[in-house]
């Protein structure tokens, strides 16, 4: 046998569980995340969040969320097994973006996590002269937020395009997951790019509603297929439970 065909269930159910556990944290933690009616309506959107007091619970939700996808990510990565050729490297640039992702995912989580919420409370408890300098700061760090904000949506959206297609390449599992994951990677390409122009504008509901179907159908699906995964050896043909 091939053992470009040998068939490993053990990465593929590492990759299923973290990415469908780290889907599951970030939804919860996001439903828990206070918000206003217009996102770009700083002062409501400010009030809100000052009168959070699970604000440092929530973010720190999010990341953990985040830190298990980029890992889920990194280990499809090891799964899909190309060693060589196009599509080993496109996978393993894939990777690296995911790494990349968490990473400025991190700054992002520290900025809006930590400094906004800061800010915020500073604003909502200072003395009527000094809030218009107060809000002046607390918008300089959502600005910042959104530029990191747009940014690690692009690294994000890379490195499911990239490892979507070695996905559908492998063919290890259904093609189909590998192109639900690129169409995924194109939802947060939109997002970095709204968020980046616009900021936090009603223009990105859109794509953030078909990353989210698309995110939660093809984790679903792969961790289904990972576990129901039946382990190939590469000499001999034989095939076992994995």
């Amino acid at each position: 046998m091939d053992p470009m065909n040998e068939v490993r269930p053990g990465p593929w159910r590492l990759a299923g569980s973290l990415l469908a556990t780290g889907v599951v944290v970030s939804i919860l933690a996001g439903l828990l995340h206070a918000e206003s009616h217009d996102a770009n309506d700083h002062s409501a959107s400010f009030t809100a969040y000052a009168n959070s007091d699970a604000w440092t619970t929530v973010h720190l939700g999010q990341f953990f969320g985040m830190a298990l996808v980029c890992a889920g990510l990194v280990t499809l990565w090891s799964a899909v097994d190309l060693r060589r050729g196009t599509w080993a490297w496109t996978a393993g640039i894939g990777a690296l973006a995911a790494a990349l992702a968490l990473a400025v995912y991190g700054v992002l989580q520290a900025i809006d996590g930590v400094a906004l919420k800061q800010a915020v409370d500073s604003w909502a408890a200072a003395a009527e002269p000094d809030k218009a300098a107060r809000f002046a700061t607390a918008e300089g760090i959502r600005w910042l937020e959104w530029g990191m904000r747009s940014y690690q949506s692009f690294l994000l959206g890379i490195a499911l395009i990239l490892l979507g297609a070695a996905v559908a390449a492998g063919r290890r599992v259904s093609r189909v997951i590998g192109w639900l994951m690129a169409l995924s990677g194109l939802a947060y390409l939109a997002q970095g790019w709204i968020i980046g122009e616009l900021g936090f504008a009603a223009a990105n509901s859109l794509p953030t509603l078909v990353g989210i179907i698309a995110t939660v159908i093809w984790t679903v699906w792969l961790a289904v297929s990972a576990w129901r995964m039946k382990e190939t050896a590469s000499a001999g043909g034989q095939a076992r439970p994995g």
